[in-house]
């Protein structure tokens, strides 16, 4: 699954269809505007196994199509082959970052980067907040951090 050139990333959060849905939308239409994408494999996954197989929140399609982005993930739950397969596993919070690190800690070839998306923030925001219980404007804040995070790790890892 990794690339020739290193360059996989995989997006984080506890159910996958709120955050890293909108994550990996975000970061796949970057890299296809730089003319990058067929450097990366791009997906995302959650600790939990609730959602699998779901599309993501009607909310957050929506405020992804209000900027001109689409996406048909379904949701899927991290497995441990990810942690052999993707360089880079970028969470959303302190949660994900701790059920992560305790699954990858019992994978033998675990070489995936994990880290907070949040830390790639210019603006330093660490954490993006789960918007589900939250209305429209908490995903668009999602979004917003989003595009700062990813552009930033776009422009480190290219």
């Amino acid at each position: 699954m990794a690339t020739p050139s290193g360059r996989s990333v995989l997006f984080v959060c506890l159910g996958n269809i709120c955050r890293s849905p909108i994550a990996e939308a975000v970061f796949r239409k970057m890299a296809t505007d730089n003319g990058a994408v067929d450097k990366w494999v791009i997906d995302s996954g959650a600790t939990s196994d609730w959602n699998t197989g779901s599309s993501p929140d009607a909310r957050g399609l929506a405020c992804l199509r209000k900027h001109g982005i689409e996406t048909d993930h379904r949701a899927r739950q991290v497995t441990k082959d990810d942690f052999m397969t993707f360089d880079h596993i970028l969470c959303m919070d302190e949660s994900n970052l701790r059920d992560l690190n305790k699954k990858a800690s019992s994978v033998k070839n675990s070489k995936a980067k994990i880290e907070l998306l949040g830390s790639y923030d210019p603006e330093k925001q660490l954490i993006i907040q789960d918007p589900y219980y939250g209305s429209d404007k908490d995903f668009e804040t999602v979004y917003e951090q989003c595009v700062r995070c990813c552009r930033a790790f776009l422009e480190q890892h290219s």
